[in-house]
């Protein structure tokens, strides 16, 4: 995204059940370069009212920018994926997966439903701060997204 002064800042939805993932994410991109907001749900029925904007999310933006857990409560975060991915509502936004899991059966599955990227999340903390300030590095300041409201 080509970033200038009119902008906006950035809308970022994190789908993550682990509060500390969420705070460490948080913290990676407070200091970005670029405005953003990051939005946090804890599971997939959560991630889908979010975007639907259901109760008691009625007031949110729309998010430029999703990071999507796989292993979530409610609903696996695979399933929020494809109702993402088959929603032309939703379908132009990124979601890039940011998981523990390394399988290749997740990775496989989670391209074939149309991930726009696949990262494993580091345990160390020095590591999970860099790979958040890569996505930022890559995905706020390279990348073009999608107007808003397309």
């Amino acid at each position: 995204m080509t970033y200038s002064s009119g902008d906006k800042q950035v809308e970022i939805l994190l789908i993550e059940d682990n509060p500390g993932d969420v705070d460490l994410a948080r913290v990676a991109l407070r200091t970005s370069q670029i405005p953003n907001r990051l939005h946090g749900v804890a599971d997939g029925e959560a991630a889908l009212a979010f975007l639907s904007h259901e109760e008691p999310y009625t007031d949110v933006p729309r998010p430029d920018l999703i990071l999507l857990d796989l292993n979530l409560p409610l609903m696996d975060g695979r399933e929020v994926l494809q109702r993402i991915k088959s929603d032309p509502k939703f379908q132009a936004i990124p979601v890039i997966i940011f998981t523990s899991s390394a399988s290749e059966a997740d990775i496989r599955q989670s391209y074939q439903l149309h991930a726009n990227c696949y990262l494993t999340k580091p345990l160390k903390l020095e590591d999970f701060l860099e790979v958040i300030q890569s996505i930022e590095a890559f995905w706020l300041t390279r990348v073009q997204l999608p107007p808003k409201g397309n």
